[in-house]
């Protein structure tokens, strides 16, 4: 038996593997659950774990330079559609996405995932460019927070980076007239009246664009670091089968209609309609059911200069990972 360990936030979906009662084969796993902030500055400072979830953001930009001690999984365990994530003042003149042009919007990163599917929406769907806007990157709560990794945004687009105050102060004082970020500002969790949501129906615009596009944002992945991978590559095909076994474990009990296994209510109704729109496997691992996802994912990094190239999906995985079978 391989001894590996495992970063991971808490999941569901991977709780099974977690908790030992899936095990990989020929692999005993020991998995850590933490934050997810802290599990990817461990794993790209230093390395400290075989395996870890990992921001697709991230790993896409360090392996578009070419010097990359990672390979990455199709496996992910974090995925969110990102209408939701877009905050506005509920004063201001910003009703609709078009209005942004020529507005000042705060991230936390240039190279957070949610942000590159946010902006390529924005682009994409409502005709927002990049230069359109007035970047401002700052930390959501914290000062001084910075980008994790090299960016290169284009040129034309203006970054502007903020040492000193807080996207959720500057969002307050009107500094900034919108904020997108994968986690809501503190004003917008303790109810202030004066930020709110763009879309304040994101549900119906979401399934719209899921319906338009075939784009389910994948957020994370699972990074193999390399050495391990490489000493050992029949690894990455049982880990991949191990993950793909706790979903579906996941799926009965989300399936269940005689007694609810999470505390909430119609929950069985609520996988049936999913499953209606999305089908059967409605949170797929593997290449090939995620191939419009992680295709306009490169895409966006790349025009966003997140990479520094345009890469194709089989280039984020291992070939051990990449042929088509039934698991």
């Amino acid at each position: 038996m391989l001894s590996l360990t495992c970063a991971i936030s808490e999941y569901d979906h991977a709780r099974d593997l977690a908790s030992g009662r899936v095990q990989p084969e020929g692999i005993s796993l020991s998995c850590l659950i933490m934050p997810v902030e802290e599990i990817f500055f461990r794993m790209l400072r230093f390395g400290e774990f075989d395996l870890s979830e990992m921001s697709m953001g991230r790993y896409v930009s360090i392996l578009s330079s070419g010097e990359c001690p990672f390979v990455a999984l199709p496996i992910f365990p974090s995925r969110m559609f990102r209408h939701s994530s877009i905050y506005i003042r509920t004063d201001g003149s910003v009703t609709q996405p078009s209005d942004l042009k020529g507005k000042r919007i705060g991230i936390p990163e240039w190279a957070q995932t949610a942000g590159i599917y946010t902006r390529g929406m924005l682009a994409s769907q409502f005709g927002v460019a990049l230069g359109d806007v007035e970047w401002v990157q700052a930390g959501i709560h914290e000062i001084g927070r910075e980008e994790e990794v090299m960016v290169h945004p284009p040129a034309g687009v203006t970054l502007t980076r903020i040492t000193d105050r807080t996207l959720n102060d500057m969002i307050l004082t009107g500094e900034i007239d919108a904020l997108m970020s994968a986690h809501p500002p503190e004003c917008v969790e303790r109810g202030d009246p004066r930020v709110g949501r763009l879309f304040e129906d994101f549900e119906t615009y979401e399934r719209s664009y899921w319906q338009d596009t075939g784009v389910f944002p994948i957020m994370h992945t699972i990074l193999l670091r390399k050495d391990v991978f490489e000493a050992n590559r029949w690894i990455a095909m049982n880990l991949l089968k191990a993950f793909n076994e706790a979903k579906q474990r996941s799926f009965e009990r989300l399936a269940e209609v005689t007694a609810s296994r999470i505390p909430l209510p119609w929950s069985f109704l609520r996988m049936q309609q999913v499953k209606e729109q999305f089908g059967s496997d409605f949170w797929p691992y593997g290449i090939e059911k995620n191939r419009p996802t992680l295709s306009a994912f490169l895409k966006f990094a790349f025009e966003q200069g997140v990479a520094t190239r345009l890469m194709t999906p089989e280039e984020l995985f291992p070939p051990e990972v990449q042929a088509q079978f039934k698991i």
